[in-house]
């Protein structure tokens, strides 16, 4: 009886030992998973004589790039040189399955020209600005396309616009002084992208570097991104602020996109550390 009694108390004790009845171990957490936003930024050429001539193509650049967040330049809305397009922001977000948000920067063409975002996540705010130009340049006024968005919980701004054009720099320096100012009143982290007529090395983008940092890895934006087919210069960026709310992981030309427009799109994935 006594063997018996001491066989049921030693197989409750390794029972209990085997279900870590003990309570020594420690608990481990799983790791974390990192939370990845992927941004696309693509000058898709709305101001081209006579238009985009098929629509479809951008948004199967768009699908195939496959971002959450989308930033749109030269984006038409019912004017006559895309008439066939109509509201090219909405009709992009149709058939790609995005939201959007289109802000006009001038009249034209009987309709309205500016830029735009699409969006797979979930779009909280949509609002707009303008940047103006020098008066003793003259020139057209630009626009500032803003969503608020939210992805696992974390809530940013994610951002569109389009600086001047012109050879003279003027008017870039003083939309690079304003952008910084507008921006620094939003209060929350933010992704920029923007065709911003400027090279690496400009007075514009050492202005813009200021308060916000590019995305390129390392700091190197030397990927060409205009003209297609056969691009010589950096004009197209994706940027960010502040320094410690994203880390870039992969930034990149997507030079297979070199016919639908004469920008080729440029794609980033941002880790999210806030």
């Amino acid at each position: 009886m006594k063997k018996l009694i001491g066989l049921i108390i030693m197989g409750s004790m390794v029972l209990a030992c085997g279900k870590g009845g003990g309570g020594n171990e420690p608990v481990i957490d799983p790791p974390k998973k990192d939370i990845i936003v992927k941004t696309m930024t693509y000058n898709i050429f709305g101001a081209r004589s006579g238009g985009i001539p098929d629509l479809k193509v951008i948004a199967e650049v768009i699908k195939k790039a496959d971002p959450d967040l989308v930033a749109l330049q030269e984006v038409d809305k019912n004017s006559d040189r895309n008439k066939h397009n109509g509201d090219i922001a909405k009709a992009l977000g149709e058939m790609t399955g995005m939201d959007y948000h289109f802000v006009k920067a001038i009249d034209i063409a009987g309709g309205e020209y500016g830029d735009a975002v699409l969006s797979k996540l979930p779009v909280k705010e949509k609002k707009g600005f303008n940047l103006e130009v020098d008066p003793a340049l003259g020139g057209e006024r630009r626009s500032v396309a803003r969503i608020l968005v939210e992805k696992d919980g974390k809530e940013f701004y994610f951002i569109s616009t389009h600086f001047d054009h012109l050879s003279d720099e003027r008017n870039r320096i003083k939309q690079a002084n304003d952008f910084n100012a507008l921006c620094k009143t939003f209060g929350k982290p933010m992704i920029v992208g923007s065709d911003f007529n400027a090279l690496p090395t400009s007075n514009t983008m050492n202005i813009l570097k200021t308060y916000f940092t590019v995305g390129c890895l390392n700091g190197n934006c030397s990927q060409f991104t205009f003209p297609t087919p056969t691009p010589n210069r950096t004009i197209d960026y994706l940027i960010y602020q502040p320094l410690n709310a994203f880390t870039p992981q992969m930034y990149s030309v997507f030079t297979w996109a070199n016919k639908e427009s004469d920008h080729y799109p440029v794609i980033a994935n941002f880790k999210i550390n806030f």
